[in-house]
Formats: structure tokens, sequence, C-alpha cells
């Protein structure tokens, strides 16, 4: 009777570990974000196992029957479409539901977006912040004016059709000269690594298509007071 997390790949699906092939196969059931999304990985691992769809929109419905699988028995694995469960993807609520059911919950380490892109950002990484996606309307503003005094590495996730206007409130926020990272594509063919001032940046996506998944480094607020 356990839950395990698993994280899969963002992106080459050769960054699967040979733990996580290991909790798959031996799994009675999976549960995934997309079950074509994990259908192709399984079938790229050669793996054969039921699936069943457990995404942001019937998580609270699924919970329960999940659970009670458990109960049964089943050993249980959970992915998400790429990288780690519950990091800006379902998942939460399954892992407090299983402690509070005293059901053992186990996450694998393995991929994730942003730890990558703040390794390639070049920017301070031994105090980071994590915000995931910030609102797109309603607490917008001021989430941003928060963390205008953030002092640590700010990091990020974004969609391509919002990263302009984003970096556009990041400038108003933080200002055009603070330093930034956008990393997209990581771990694929056409991965790229954009370093620069946040209106550096910007210029550079301004007049380009933008494809991917997108992850955001800036620069913490620098207090250091000068003479």
């Amino acid at each position: 009777m356990s839950l395990t997390i698993v994280p899969t790949p963002i992106g080459n699906l050769d960054d699967i570990t040979f733990r996580a092939v290991k909790v798959l196969t031996d799994a009675d059931l999976i549960l995934a974000e997309d079950t074509r999304n994990t259908g192709i990985l399984l079938k790229h691992l050669d793996i054969r196992k039921p699936m069943q769809s457990f995404h942001i929109f019937n998580e609270h419905k699924t919970l329960k029957g999940v659970v009670q699988k458990l109960k049964e028995g089943l050993q249980v694995a959970l992915v998400s479409d790429a990288g780690t469960p519950a990091i800006s993807d379902p998942g939460f609520l399954l892992v407090r539901e299983c402690i509070d059911e005293e059901i053992e919950v186990e996450c694998l380490p393995g991929a994730t977006a942003f730890v990558p892109a703040l390794v390639n950002s070049g920017l301070p990484s031994d105090s980071f912040v994590f915000e995931g996606f910030i609102p797109v309307k309603k607490g917008r503003k001021t989430k941003l004016e928060e963390l205008s005094e953030e002092k640590r590495t700010m990091i990020f996730y974004e969609s391509p059709h919002r990263l302009l206007r984003t970096l556009e409130d990041f400038i108003a926020h933080f200002g055009q000269e603070r330093k930034a990272c956008v990393s997209r594509e990581l771990t694929k063919i056409h991965e790229e690594n954009v370093r620069g001032s946040l209106s550096e940046i910007l210029a550079n996506f301004a007049n380009r298509p933008i494809k991917g998944e997108i992850v955001i480094t800036v620069e913490g607020l620098n207090r250091k007071k000068t003479k």
C-alpha cells in the first residue's frame, strides 16, 4: 500500500532514471496527467501498465477513489506530463490525503525544469525562491510588488504566449537593468538560454516566434549600500 511520485523527463526521454523505470514497471496502476503523453513514454520504455487520468480538472473528484485503491493494496505511481508531480502540476492534494490516511508516500528524485534553468542562468543559486506561474489577472500586480523587494534569485514558469507581457511587467516592477535568463526547451534539441538584462531579453524575443516550455530566472534585489 504505497504511492510513489515519479518524475518524468522534461524533454529528452533518456533522462528517466533506472529507479523510475523499475517503479513504473512494478506499479499496478499509473496515474497520468495526460495518458496520451505518458503512453508515449511508456512505449519508449516498453512498459505496459493500466493508466488512469489524474489532472487538475478531475483530481478532486477522483481523489477518494485513488485512495481506496491504495487501501486495497495497489502499488500506485503518479506522473505528470513532464518533470516532478506537484511542482506546478497535480499531486499535492493526493499526497496530503495519503498522509492523512497513513498511506506511505515516496517521491523519487529526478527531472524538474527549474533546477537546470537556475544553474544555467549564472545567477546566484545559494539562495532562491520558486514562484511557479504568477497570477494571470487577479493578484498579479500585488504579487509583483511583493517580489520587487525579494533579495533571493527568483524562478518563474511561463507559457510562450505570455512571455513578452511578463517580461514587460518584470521591467515595470524590477527595473530594465535587472539581470535575468529565459530558458526555453530545456534538454531538447533546440534548448536555448537567453541571458542579460530584462530589457535586452525582451528585445531578443520581441520580433520572433516563441515556442516551448519556458523558465524565467531573475536576479534578486541588490541591497548593498553604496557610500
